[in-house]
């Protein structure tokens, strides 16, 4: 892991074990990772926002 890596789309849901469509799911109703737009339009997501949305995840429960 690298300070400040950004993750594609793909890591993402590979690391979480979920489909595409699970993870535009979650973002739709605002429940996923915080996610950065570029400019060509697709999203990263810091590797430090992944580890803190999963943190709050276990909270919740």
């Amino acid at each position: 892991m690298r300070p400040g890596e950004k993750l594609t789309v793909d890591d993402v849901c590979e690391e979480l074990g979920i489909a595409r469509s699970t993870f535009y799911d979650w973002r739709q109703k605002g429940a996923g990772p915080r996610c950065i737009r570029l400019p060509n339009g697709s999203l990263r997501v810091r590797r430090g926002d992944l580890e803190n949305w999963l943190i709050e995840c276990e909270e919740r429960t």
